[in-house]
């Protein structure tokens, strides 16, 4: 299976000619779109997920199908069939991939702001997507992919969650906030001006891919 970035928090993932896309948002070019044959959302927020953008591929693609939260698929109606709730304990294939759901809300950003559902996905037992949270899913994670800076994160967070999850490898997502000093102090928290945790940290840059 390969890995593919396509900016932010969106990645695919592709087994022969099947292609998984993940949280396309505000900031994922048109190219992450291209022969994609399922597409997962983790939650709503216009940084993971665009609605019109999702009905434009939907009525391209008949054979297209959505998983996502009740949240984001209450926007999408009139999908029928072609789009799945999903929670936490489901699992399901989708683009001849096992995926299960881990995790129900979003991090907290501020106690006077809402949070909204967030799930995340481990796909094929090997890739686990949080989309905005820090959830420990309750099996063994080989690849995470770590969001490095959100509105609601510090990097503090990220080494104790990293410690937790214990995978083989993190790859950073949900880093387009981050100019390239940020990105370097990130990294070297993480790594080795940081103080320590078991899980090599690496980021991918745009259209990078590698296997997992």
């Amino acid at each position: 299976m390969q890995l593919t970035k396509h900016g932010h928090a969106c990645v695919v993932l592709s087994d022969g000619d099947q292609r998984l896309l993940i949280d396309p948002g505000a900031f994922t070019a048109e190219d992450a779109w291209r022969g994609a044959t399922a597409l997962l959302v983790t939650h709503e927020h216009w940084d993971h997920f665009q609605a019109d953008r999702t009905r434009r591929a939907l009525d391209a693609d008949p054979g297209l199908e959505v998983w996502t939260n009740a949240s984001v698929a209450g926007q999408l109606e009139g999908a029928g069939s072609r789009v799945h709730v999903v929670g936490p304990g489901d699992a399901f294939t989708a683009a001849g991939l096992d995926v299960s759901v881990h995790g129900e809300w979003h991090a907290v950003i501020h106690p006077d702001l809402p949070r909204v559902r967030n799930v995340g996905f481990l796909v094929a037992g090997q890739v686990f997507h949080p989309g905005d949270a820090l959830t420990v899913p309750e099996v063994a994670v080989p690849t995470l992919l770590l969001p490095a800076h959100a509105p609601w994160s510090k990097t503090g967070e990220l080494i104790d969650h990293l410690r937790a999850v214990r995978a083989e490898r993190a790859y950073a997502v949900h880093d387009g906030l981050l100019n390239d000093p940020g990105l370097a102090g990130v990294a070297g928290l993480l790594g080795e001006r940081g103080p320590g945790q078991p899980t090599p940290y690496t980021r991918l840059a745009a259209g990078e891919s590698t296997d997992v």
